[in-house]
């Protein structure tokens, strides 16, 4: 009963989502400002997680006696009243039924009376629980951190606002039939007993909540996740191998585009060359035909085994040749292989 009720004010309040409904009467005190909750992942059949109370707050999981002097302010939010007709057929006619906690045998709705009167919001201040919390670091040895952080469909939120009550609030629910000219036509002659209940509450009884969700590094220092798109949870030791490994696939990617971006501007350089070559006329490209000129020669002769040229041989395609010069040495080689066109006097030409 008290959960349909908050259920319903969250949904007609909003907040973009963020708001809670408290479950339980029971459990309405422990959600206070700075309180610790654990929201659990549910399997994919049910998308809304669930959140359980605790009864610690985030300065007792923290390293130190300091205390946590973050301001918490307060404000009147609304004044709220009200009454609905919820139909017991359709999907959610099974939790219907199991919050209002009345007997609905014969009934095909349900009448739900709320008034809460003025609520109140009360919420941290989150500019100054940053400054507060920047050098502090969990408490790995507190029994919540190691229960929380064996499962890895827990994550430890903190309570950073509260709507409560402000004044005894009542609650009323009645099951019975839709009638054409009233709202309910009560089934009296038909087992009348336990079709209406109402509860009265105390003032200050929370009745909804939005939290913060912690990301917890291996070393004890955390992150408070205020938007949407940052997840809590326990850094993992895998997730830092993860991390490792792609940092290095990423090294090394970018080594091997530099080096193909090297081959690239090489290549590039010698099809410069070669087209500076053949757009010249013979006489002015052919130095090996006159006088004084290197002679070309073909290595297998000496017994020189056939090789990439030192010209175009180097790129991509490792362009091999039997000819070269013993006249010219690279790197404490007595001889260079050289295409005998046009790398031969290409080469002469710029040793020139």
């Amino acid at each position: 009963m008290f959960a349909a009720a908050t259920k319903s004010f969250v949904k007609q309040v909003g907040d973009g989502g963020r708001l809670v409904p408290v479950p339980s009467l029971s459990e309405a005190d422990k959600y206070q400002p700075l309180s610790l909750v654990v929201k659990r992942k549910r399997c994919f059949l049910f998308p809304r997680h669930k959140f359980s109370s605790t009864p610690f707050t985030l300065k007792d999981v923290l390293l130190g006696d300091r205390d946590i002097s973050a301001g918490i302010s307060s404000y009147q939010l609304l004044n709220y009243e009200d009454e609905s007709d919820v139909s017991l057929y359709g999907r959610r006619s099974n939790h219907i039924v199991n919050d209002v906690g009345i007997n609905v045998t014969g009934s095909d709705s349900i009448a739900v009376k709320a008034s809460f009167g003025v609520v109140t919001k009360h919420e941290v201040e989150v500019s100054t629980l940053l400054k507060e919390i920047t050098a502090r670091k969990i408490n790995f040895d507190h029994s919540l951190i190691r229960q929380s952080r064996s499962s890895r469909k827990a994550v430890l939120c903190v309570v950073m606002e509260s709507i409560r009550t402000t004044r005894q609030c009542s609650l009323s629910v009645h099951a019975g039939i839709r009638g054409e000219a009233m709202r309910f036509h009560f089934m009296d002659e038909q087992n009348p007993k336990g079709r209406e209940k109402a509860i009265v509450f105390p003032a200050h009884t929370t009745i909804a909540f939005s939290v913060f969700e912690l990301f917890i590094y291996l070393d004890g220092a955390f992150d408070l996740c205020v938007t949407s798109v940052s997840k809590g949870g326990f850094e993992r030791e895998e997730t830092t191998t993860f991390a490792m490994f792609y940092r290095l696939r990423n090294i090394l990617f970018e080594r091997n585009r530099r080096v193909m971006d090297a081959i690239s501007r090489s290549q590039l350089y010698l099809d410069d060359l070669f087209s500076d070559y053949y757009d010249k006329p013979l006489s002015m490209t052919d130095i090996s035909l006159k006088e004084g000129t290197h002679i070309r020669v073909n290595l297998l002769n000496h017994n020189i085994p056939k090789g990439p040229c030192i010209l175009c041989g180097m790129g991509n395609l490792k362009r091999e040749t039997v000819y070269g010069c013993f006249q010219c040495s690279v790197d404490g080689v007595k001889y260079v292989r050289l295409h005998a066109v046009p790398c031969f006097d290409i080469w002469h030409k710029r040793m020139k």
